[in-house]
């Protein structure tokens, strides 16, 4: 009888872990893989740079589409007029820091403002040392846009009245569609915007369809330098960007649908066989203005379908970082994971071999896996929630707010301090968490709204190591004891919103266990000593405390010492 009474309250228990297993928001990325960064954001045609210890990636957002169109329907990226911005430092968690609403920014250009699309960026110091980050942007199909900020994330200004090329600039013509630019600065300090893209144009055909054009710009980086001229791309239909290393100017572009029956005309082709329909392949050139110069490398990347990832037009972008070279990608898998269509794009990235010297980059191969971390998380500083892995249910503030194409209230920047709305049942995860040998000891949320966080390890249906009911009308800090032994070593962190009602998760921070262990007092003679307790705040010198202090002193000769000892 006792065992048929252990059986059955065993079976209970795993009852109650399936049903609330169940009531958790699904997620369409698996907890385990780092493709697609988001898991939460439709978005696409990325382009990158490093800055300060962080890659930034930026895309077109294909969000807004989606949510313009009420999330049915297909993708025309008519709705599309602001560009996603996400951050990274360890390369498989992500910060989303909004969007750049583009066309609030180019609202003087008045009719001449259409969408901003495949965004291309890059960013120099001035001879003070201040940085200088330069977007370029499709102003839809018909010219390029350019913005203009002191930081990655903005504010960003448009220096330009109008676009920066559209059908009429010099050298244009007769290219189909005066769009898709990438940007680079060489090593002379120089900058270059490669741009275009449609079917072949009327003195083109489909081997050299003469729609692809390069450009040299003003020291400015706002206006250019002379007339565009025709860079040879065989089988070029969009999605320009540029590089610069070992003295080279290494272009990218994916390729058309065309028939590859002409390939054996191509006189530059060398051993490279023919490229495979709507692919990414790579050119080479030391004189960029000159056509001639141009070398064709081959492909690197083949069609996202080619990966079960959906077939599709592609935009990528290369990107060292850490000493690494990384190809951020585009394609349908988050969409597929969902079972829904419409044409909404994801971005990927992973690794790929480049050989610097020789300009040569390696076969890219796709993957849900994605990239290894370059460093562990540390959780003993504030991190924003919009910073995960993946997550379940997750909706940014903002974006309830883009209800129509026309408008927008992210402002004119990437907002740095987004929230992230939480539901019942909403979850966000962080990979490769340090926490140490000696673990944490508390954990605190800061968040509004009321409800009921649970901390939970390794697994998101595992048994909570915390769980704290929080409820405050704004934005405040809540904070919850640990137990250090169960928090330590390098792990994945689920937090699970198991209760919300108008929450908006802000920010997160453990607080690290510490040794109990007495520092010799330290010699030499003191000054103003100021005594705080093991939280950080300060004692009062006439206020009473037993336990363990810091102490911290300035001696005779000015340096700073630190201690700690038992105040009865």
């Amino acid at each position: 009888m006792k065992n048929m009474k252990a059986l059955l309250q065993l079976l209970l228990l795993f009852a109650s872990m399936n049903v609330a297993a169940q009531d958790l928001a699904k997620n369409y990325k698996d907890t385990g893989n780092g493709n697609p960064i988001s898991a939460s954001v439709f978005c696409a045609d990325p382009t990158a740079l490093v800055y300060d210890g962080r890659i930034y990636v930026y895309g077109s957002n294909d969000h807004q589409q989606y949510i313009a169109n009420g999330k049915t329907g297909d993708n025309n990226y008519g709705a599309i007029k602001s560009i996603v911005v996400f951050s990274s430092d360890d390369m498989v968690n992500w910060t989303f820091h909004g969007t750049i609403d583009v066309g609030k920014i180019c609202s003087s250009w008045g009719w001449r403002f259409a969408n901003s699309w495949a965004p291309s960026v890059t960013w120099r110091q001035t001879a003070d040392g201040t940085p200088e980050f330069f977007l370029y942007f499709s102003n839809s199909g018909g010219g390029v846009g350019v913005l203009k900020a002191s930081s990655p994330t903005g504010p960003w200004t448009s220096p330009l009245s109008r676009p920066l090329i559209d059908g009429d600039s010099p050298g244009v013509k007769p290219c189909t569609w005066a769009f898709d630019p990438g940007v680079v600065i060489d090593q002379n300090g120089t900058g270059w915007l490669t741009f275009g893209g449609g079917d072949p144009n009327a003195q083109g055909n489909t081997l050299l369809p003469g729609n692809c054009r390069i450009v040299k710009l003003k020291e400015r980086m706002t206006a250019l330098d002379g007339a565009a001229v025709s860079l040879p791309a065989p089988y070029h239909f969009e999605a320009s960007e540029l590089n610069f290393f070992y003295g080279k100017y290494v272009y990218t572009y994916c390729t058309s649908w065309a028939s590859r029956d002409d390939w054996n005309q191509y006189e530059k082709r060398g051993n490279q066989p023919s490229p495979s329909t709507c692919s990414m392949c790579y050119m080479v050139s030391d004189d960029p203005l000159n056509p001639d110069s141009w070398q064709y490398k081959g492909e690197y990347v083949a069609n996202p379908g080619s990966f079960g990832f959906g077939w599709g037009n592609n935009h990528t972008h290369l990107e060292k970082f850490n000493g690494r070279y990384y190809v951020f990608y585009h394609s349908m898998v988050l969409e597929q994971d969902m079972n829904s269509s419409g044409g909404f794009r994801s971005i990927g990235v992973d690794e790929v071999s480049v050989s610097e010297s020789t300009q040569q980059i390696g076969k890219l191969t796709m993957t849900k896996t994605g990239t290894n971390p370059i460093k562990y998380m540390n959780p003993y500083q504030w991190q924003q929630a919009e910073t995960m892995s993946t997550s379940g249910g997750v909706e940014y503030e903002d974006y309830t707010n883009i209800k129509k194409a026309s408008s927008s209230n992210l402002g004119n920047d990437a907002s740095e301090n987004l929230q992230v709305s939480m539901n019942a049942g909403d979850w966000t995860t962080i990979r490769k968490v340090d926490f140490g040998n000696v673990g944490a000891k508390s954990f605190t949320l800061r968040a509004r709204g009321s409800g009921t966080l649970e901390i939970r390890l390794g697994r998101r249906g595992a048994k909570p190591v915390a769980r704290l009911e929080f409820s405050s009308a704004d934005f405040e800090d809540h904070t919850i004891s640990l137990d250090a032994e169960k928090v330590k070593d390098v792990r994945q962190v689920y937090f699970v919103f198991t209760e919300a009602e108008g929450v908006q998760f802000d920010a997160w921070k453990f607080e690290e266990n510490t040794t109990v262990g007495i520092n010799a007092i330290e010699n030499g003679t003191q000054t103003t000593i100021r005594k705080y307790d093991l939280s950080g705040r300060l004692v009062p010198t006439d206020a009473s405390h037993q336990g363990i202090i810091i102490e911290q002193y300035v001696d005779e000769q000015g340096v700073k010492h630190q201690r700690k000892r038992v105040s009865n």
